[in-house]
């Protein structure tokens, strides 16, 4: 076969060869993606920079006569999570932005294309440092594979701080690397400290990887990072020195703001870094990628991007990273939805586990795509971070930040189909009391589930004929030893978790009991 026939390249289908407009029906995920716009000088490394900070790139295809890439990630969900972090936060190589989006391919095929030796050299490059056969920064070897019950809690010290770093700062940084829960900063030993800590183990091994010895500013604000003995973080105020951004009903407690309105002003407000080369008195955040042997990844466009911070993350009110196309916006755009089985309720429900759904509006005329209004912007942050990529029905849900405000209700006569839903006075929040055990328990989609409200004449029997009767496959199951209420059940898969939850929350048991179902971080 002649190894430059397009059929063994990602030409396969020809679609990605179209002039683009801007109006391509955005694909559905894939591990592939497509990079657009990319400077013609970049080196291979540089590209796969962007893809580093979300996992293992397993694969490079380098189009440089039309200033385009495709770069394959090692799992959908890697993928998806870079989609999501660059969408509202446009990359940059070389100070060009970059603009990346899913490709028709499901995996890059390009074992006899001609011109990929550079691309398999700086992807062995990459692997070799990940897998820690080159030392990244003096760390051992054995590090670069999680190991077996590694903390999802990092200790932060950060060195030389020459500019003060805010928990938001800290928040902007690692948010990079995944869904952070908490953080808590201190003093130690005059030294400035940080507590942080992920959804999973994964994300903080990422973090520490990427970011321990790099510089938040250059020459100065140096982090050093280790894994924490703790595996879990008790916060119990929510101000500018701690952070459980999974409760927002904490109280404040007494901190004191970090940064007094006229320092803030000192620092070039809006912005402490407003772009790459600019920033607290012209000093350029430094945090690029780690130079590993033979990869010229550059230090300021690399992976992390610049950073900028808004006003408000320096006064100390949140600004939530990823929401700077509608700061505050509390309605989701749901995408690649299955039409055929999605309900407005269906969605109140899935969506619910994350917050209080207000309203829930299935397109009429594009019924894969729905609108769902959360009670306010952290839970809608908090929704997207934890459903976006997950499978429903057979499909990968894609959630993105709407740019509508408010979900609008069809008016008297309007045809709907029942297709716009208003649950604002649904007694089925989870949310509404302030202090509530449900906002410690938010945990991402698992296959175990949580089961509560269970009346005492429903034997372990009754619960696993309605989950089989619902479609499920029954791996495991047990009761609370301290209170029958409650039960962990596992299932055959998240997908099956997560359809179980929507169908069964709620479900009647007799009794005035009504099950109560959510995802559960134990595993039985």
């Amino acid at each position: 076969m002649n190894s430059s026939s397009p059929s063994t390249g990602v030409y396969a289908n020809g679609n990605d060869n179209k002039k683009f407009k801007g109006d391509r029906p955005p694909c559905s995920p894939s591990r592939v993606l497509h990079l657009r716009k990319i400077p013609c000088d970049v080196t291979e490394a540089e590209v796969i920079s962007l893809g580093l900070p979300f996992g293992k790139v397993t694969n490079l295809l380098m189009l440089k006569g039309k200033s385009q890439a495709f770069l394959e990630m090692a799992s959908e969900e890697a993928a998806v999570t870079m989609v999501n972090y660059y969408t509202p936060v446009t990359p940059h190589l070389r100070s060009q932005p970059v603009y990346i989006q899913y490709s028709n391919h499901r995996e890059l095929k390009t074992d006899n294309l001609p011109n990929q030796a550079r691309a398999q050299a700086a992807l062995q490059a990459v692997s070799a440092v990940q897998s820690g056969n080159l030392a990244l920064h003096g760390a051992p070897s054995n590090e670069a594979t999680v190991l077996p019950g590694q903390s999802p809690v990092l200790r932060i010290i950060i060195e030389n701080l020459f500019y003060p770093v805010t928990l938001e700062v800290l928040h902007q940084i690692f948010s990079k690397f995944g869904t952070v829960l908490k953080i808590i900063t201190f003093t130690k030993n005059n030294q400035f400290q940080a507590l942080l800590q992920y959804a999973d183990p994964v994300n903080a091994h990422y973090a520490k990887m990427a970011l321990d010895g790099q510089n938040i500013y250059n020459a100065c604000c140096t982090l050093r990072i280790d894994f924490s003995k703790l595996t879990s973080l008790n916060v119990k105020y929510n101000n500018d020195k701690s952070r459980d951004f999974t409760r927002l009903d904490l109280p404040s407690g007494d901190g004191q703001p970090s940064l007094e309105p006229p320092m803030a002003a000192a620092f070039g407000a809006p912005g402490i870094i407003s772009s790459p080369y600019t920033g607290a008195a012209g000093f350029a955040p430094a945090i690029g990628f780690p130079q590993a042997t033979g990869l010229s990844v550059p230090a300021v466009p690399g992976a992390l991007g610049p950073l900028t911070l808004t006003s408000s993350a320096i006064t100390g009110r949140m600004a939530i990273p990823g929401a700077s196309g509608v700061p505050g916006n509390s309605v989701l755009l749901v995408t690649n939805l299955n039409p055929d089985l999605i309900t407005p309720h269906g969605l109140f429900i899935l969506f619910g586990v994350y917050g209080d759904v207000h309203r829930v509006k299935i397109m009429f005329n594009k019924k894969e795509n729905a609108l769902v209004q959360m009670a306010d912007a952290h839970q809608a942050q908090l929704a997207m971070n934890h459903l976006s990529g997950q499978r429903l029905y057979g499909k990968v849900l894609r959630a993105t930040l709407s740019k509508h405000q408010t979900v609008q209700l069809p008016r008297e006569g309007q045809e709907d189909q029942g297709l716009t839903k208003d649950f604002s006075n649904s007694p089925l929040h989870r949310f509404k009391k302030p202090g509530s055990k449900n906002f410690q328990n938010i945990f991402p989609p698992s296959a175990t589930l949580h089961l509560s409200n269970i009346p005492p004449s429903v034997t372990m029997d009754d619960l696993k004929n309605i989950f089989t009767e619902a479609g499920c496959s029954v791996k495991a199951f047990k009761f609370f030893q301290k209170d029958r209420k409650m039960a962990l059940i596992q299932l055959g898969s998240v997908e099956e978790a997560i359809q179980a939850l929507i169908e069964l929350h709620n479900h009647d048991l007799g009794e005035n009991h009504h099950l109560r179902v959510s995802f559960s971080k134990s595993t039985i």
